[in-house]
């Protein structure tokens, strides 16, 4: 029996992707699988997201692209990040096209130049008349998930900024704002989590019509009763008041269950437990009503257990959570179905 399974359902991914479609009314879709698809597995996630309708890929550097390349030798490819001097012919010799946010536009290769309307990160401050590589504007919404006004703001920024050139493809919404705002829809709308079925607001994604694609599950490895003044962890940050059951999970921070998740919630044969005592590198203790079988299922994501509900306790956004996941087959087993 392995630690864990890793579940991640390409059925949802489609299903997902036609939910955006709908809400961008015909503006394009461009699938986000930057960081191996948020931990999702980045060929997997992209190979369902464009037969369910994305136009483009997206990604962060240009050897993420290269990778998708091998697998996806016609799809768009858009590498967000900068890329470095030497990797621009790469770039070029794979067709892949460049974000850059800066005059300095490489010749050869398709751009889209990046004008910061307010993220105070990448992009130009203003828009020259650009040059015929340019093929798209893009800009970065700082807060679709949290400041209504100020999307809205840097939103209507962007459409003067760009007024000139609608004759290039302009794209500045990401999941909240291609969920959102329907101005912020222009010609594309990048969007990764949400394709991913996790809320960009932190709520239950089916709120949005949204399903999870992801799945992890693991067991009960061991079950032992505390007496009174008993603990369990390191710390003892669990101390017994009464006898308690307790369940160890072989799962911890190492596979990306954070030490930060004491308190949250996962499944146990079916029944909400908490997670008590500190979360160790690679167990973690849930309290029980009694005692329980060795290797009964412990639901930590899916079937109900959110994962942004885990990021609230964790004080984080559903993203840096499964980010942290830890796929790799020494630590745990990867399953794609097509639910």
């Amino acid at each position: 029996m392995h630690r864990s399974e890793i579940t991640v359902d390409l059925g949802a991914v489609r299903r997902n992707v036609r939910v955006l479609l709908d809400a961008l009314r015909g503006a394009q879709l461009w699938a986000v699988v930057k960081a191996n698809a948020y931990a999702h597995g980045a060929t997997d996630i992209a190979g369902a997201a464009l037969g369910a309708g994305a136009s483009a890929l997206c990604v962060a550097t240009v050897p993420e692209a290269l990778a998708l390349r091998r697998d996806f030798p016609a799809a768009r490819i858009i590498v967000m990040g900068p890329a470095l001097n030497r990797e621009v012919g790469q770039a070029r010799d794979a067709h892949l096209e460049l974000v850059v946010s800066s005059d300095d536009v490489p010749p050869g290769v398709r751009v889209h130049v990046k004008l910061d309307t307010g993220m105070g990160r990448w992009g130009v401050s203003e828009l020259l008349s650009p040059p015929l590589e340019v093929v798209g504007l893009m800009s970065h919404l700082a807060t679709a998930d949290t400041d209504a006004a100020y999307a809205e703001w840097q939103i209507e920024r962007f459409r003067a900024a760009t007024a000139p050139y609608t004759y290039l493809e302009r794209h500045i919404a990401n999941s909240a704002g291609a969920l959102r705002y329907p101005s912020a829809a222009f010609d594309a709308a990048r969007c990764g989590i949400a394709v991913l079925g996790l809320s960009p607001f932190g709520t239950d994604p089916a709120e949005d019509g949204l399903q999870p694609v992801l799945g992890w599950t693991s067991h009960v490895a061991l079950c032992r009763l505390l007496r009174p003044g008993q603990s369990t962890g390191y710390g003892r940050r669990f101390v017994a008041e009464q006898d308690t059951w307790i369940g160890i999970v072989p799962v911890g921070y190492a596979d990306g269950f954070r030490r930060d998740l004491t308190g949250t919630t996962v499944r146990v044969g079916g029944t909400p437990r908490r997670v008590v005592g500190t979360v160790s590198m690679d167990a973690f203790a849930v309290e029980l009503d009694g005692e329980v079988p060795i290797g009964t299922p412990v639901v930590l994501i899916g079937h109900g257990v959110l994962a942004e509900e885990h990021a609230r306790v964790a004080g984080t956004i559903p993203h840096d959570l499964v980010c942290g996941i830890n796929s790799n087959p020494l630590r745990a087993r990867r399953t794609v179905v097509d639910a």
